[in-house]
Order: structure tokens, then sequence, then C-alpha cells
């Protein structure tokens, strides 16, 4: 909200002097590219209602404002909107059609190496990228409504597209139906706060190489998989919810090869696997709620230093799996629905530690096909036999103090 005042503030500074050009069909100035062209630095260009197929250039400080919804058509051709210059807002346009291309990804608002651009309210659909931001810096991308229909990865790109950002914010935003929701690649210092993703082909919101960011209270629901942080470090994941992202190989989080972050205060319901880690080391993973998931976490023997503390798991079908009876990360005082020990000094922690991997969820993770014995009676006896004498089942790989009752944080949810 800071960076917002302060774009703000430098253009109320530069609008002493600024005017307003209106474009409208079938008047003089009919021209969206005409208008901005006249324009001087800090201009308003107020575009009326109508359909407009014209490839819009921007090169100067502007604001391109739409009245009545006016369409930037594309034609699936064009890319109806490019900004190259820094102290841009765009807002109120409904932009479709962009076209596609294999020498540039292409998209329906496109801004290059720019700084303070600003691009909120406006509703694209049909693109190939949504709103894509290049090499910029200290961007603001909010409440838009991105639209596709993208059905393989191949022919469809990304709702908001980031490569090699820094500081900017995307939020409060609805995106659906693209390859990826949310793409950050080498991007810094950011936030995604606030945003809905669903039914995408790939990810819900897909980080690469991209440090020191965090991303709040954003839903993910029904995407091929929900989010992917890759090669990261310095990643905050807070608030967020994770809801049906089912299939073969679908997961809520994908953390695969990041370092020191920190995943706390997410609901994880219905997701074939919640998080499935591989390469993670030094992360902690608190309170979070994991319900009515295939696996809710699958921790592969590549991760370790992670602490898995205060979380609640209720009515998964396996609540931990590994692929290795060597495990490095720690589990303390998380609530299993499934322990059945005691708790005789009633300090509201379990007397006996609780072992979290099921010996049907090591075979399963070895045999997938083993899947279809679930819930059988002979699957049921090996079980309660590892229990009793461990012998398959990590030994390391057990919460020495698991919690009675769900957790629950001293302060409500913000």
């Amino acid at each position: 909200m800071q960076h917002t005042f302060t774009f703000l503030l430098l253009l109320a500074a530069s609008a002493l002097h600024a005017r307003t050009w209106v474009v409208a069909p079938g008047t003089a100035l009919a021209s969206i590219q005409a208008a901005v062209e006249k324009a001087r630095p800090y201009d308003t260009v107020l575009v009326r209602a109508g359909k407009y197929h014209e490839p819009i250039l921007v090169t100067k400080p502007l604001i391109l404002r739409g009245e009545g919804w006016p369409v930037l058509d594309g034609e699936h051709r064009n890319q109806p909107l490019s900004i190259r210059s820094n102290h841009v807002s765009v807002s109120g346009f409904r932009v479709v059609r962009c076209g596609s291309g294999s020498l540039e990804d292409q998209a329906g608002i496109k801004v290059y190496n720019a700084r303070y651009v600003y691009v909120f309210g406006n509703i694209l659909e049909d693109n190939y990228f949504g709103i894509y931001l290049s090499n910029s810096k200290r961007c603001w991308v909010t409440g838009n409504h991105l639209t596709a229909h993208g059905e393989v990865e191949q022919t469809s790109g990304n709702g908001i597209h980031a490569w090699k950002c820094d500081s900017i914010t995307i939020s409060d935003n609805r995106v659906q139906g693209h390859r990826d929701g949310i793409y950050f690649e080498f991007v810094t210092n950011s936030q995604i706060n606030r945003n809905w993703s669903a039914g995408n082909v790939r990810y819900g919101l897909h980080f690469m190489f991209s440090h020191n960011d965090s991303y709040e209270h954003n839903t993910f629901i029904r995407n091929g998989a929900g989010v992917a942080v890759m090669y990261t470090r310095n990643v905050t994941m807070r608030h967020n919810t994770f809801s049906e992202n089912t299939g073969g190989a679908a997961y809520g989080i994908l953390l695969k090869d990041i370092q020191r972050s920190h995943i706390s205060d997410n609901i994880f319901v219905q997701n074939t696997a919640a998080i499935f880690m591989e390469g993670c080391t030094r992360s902690v993973l608190e309170r979070n709620e994991f319900r009515q998931n295939g696996w809710a976490i699958k921790v592969q023997a590549s991760c370790d230093g992670n602490t898995f503390r205060n979380n609640n798991f209720f009515a998964n079908t396996f609540d931990v799996s590994t692929n290795n009876q060597l495990v490095l990360n720690t589990f303390e005082k998380n609530y299993w629905d499934k322990y059945e020990g005691y708790d005789l000094d009633h300090d509201q922690i379990g007397d006996v530690p609780y072992r979290p991997v099921s010996l049907f969820a090591m075979v399963s993770d070895q045999m997938p096909y083993a899947m279809m014995f679930w819930r059988s009676f002979t699957v049921l006896l090996l079980d309660r036999a590892e229990k009793v004498i461990p012998s398959l089942s990590p030994d390391n790989l057990l919460d020495r103090s698991p919690l009675m009752k769900p957790y629950v944080a001293d302060t409500a949810r913000q």
C-alpha cells in the first residue's frame, strides 16, 4: 500500500499541468494510439465504450482509463497493449484475444523494463498470456479478472507472468483457465496477496528462482496442481487455502529444492497430496490444517532440517509418507486424529510418541498399484502389527509430543 501512495503522489505532483484526452468511436479522436501520441507526459487518456482493434504502444508516463469497459481486441494477431515507460496507470479496460508467437510471448497487457506501472481493475479474456511484467520493478497488478480456456500446457500461457522483477505486488486478482494462474521467475522481494486462482491447466501459482517473496491469503482450487515452489529460498507462505487439487501427480504445494522458508496457517482440503517435499531444507511448517487429503505430507529422503509443529491432521488417508528409512526432520506437538495414546499427567501432550508413517504408506509409496488393497482386513492387521513392533517404518520419524486436542492459535486468524 505504501508503494501505491508513492505512485499516486507522483501522479498528483505532475497533474497540475496535465490534460485529459477523450477517445470515443465516431468522434474526431477515435484512435487510442493517436491520443497516446498527442498526449504529454502524465496526461490522462480517457477511453469511452467501444471496440478498438489497434495495437497500442505507450512510451511516456500516462494514465489510461476506460469508461464503460472499452474493448481492446488483439484479434488473435496482435498484442493489444504494450507499455515501455515508467509511471503508467491502466484501468477499466476489457482486453481480449491477444496473439501468440514462437519468437515472443504476447500478452493482453505487457510491461517492458518499467518502473511504477499500475494495472488494476481490468477484465482480460481469451489471451495467450494475460498480464506480463518483464524486467520491471515496483509495479502493481491488482483487482483484475483474467479468464482463458486452456486445455493443454503447450497451447496456453500464464495468467499473470513476472520475469526478472523486483518489489512487485500481485493482489486481489481472479485467474482461471490459464497454464499457470500466476508465474514468478527470477522475482525478488515481492508479494502475492488475496488472489483466487482456479481451474488452471498446470499450477495455480508457480515459483522459480524467486527469493525473499511472500504469498498470503490466496485461494488455489481445482488446478492441475496447487502451487510449485522450486529452486527458491526465504519464501513466506501464510493463510492460504489449497483445495481439490487432485490427479495422479497433483498436490497442494510442491516444495522442490527450497531453503529457509516458512509455511504456516494454511488450510489443505481434499488434495491428492497436500504437500510434496523434495530437496527442502531448514524450513518451518507450523499451524497448518490438513483435512481429507490422500497424503497430508510426502517427505522425500532428500529433505533435512525441517520442523513440523502445531499442525492439525484430520481424516487424511495417510498423514505422512517417505521413501527412505533415514529421516532428518523434526515432528513435534502436532495433533493427529489417529493417535490412540493417553495423557496421564493431563498436560494435553500424549505420553506415548506417535508414528505417523504406516506400513501401508511405505508399501504404497514404492508400489502405487498396492492401493487396490487399501481398507482390506489384511492391511489393517499389518498396520496394527507395525505399530506394536516397528520394523519397516522409519525409527526416528515420530512425534514425541503429540497433542491430545487440535492446536488452536492464541490469536484469531487474520
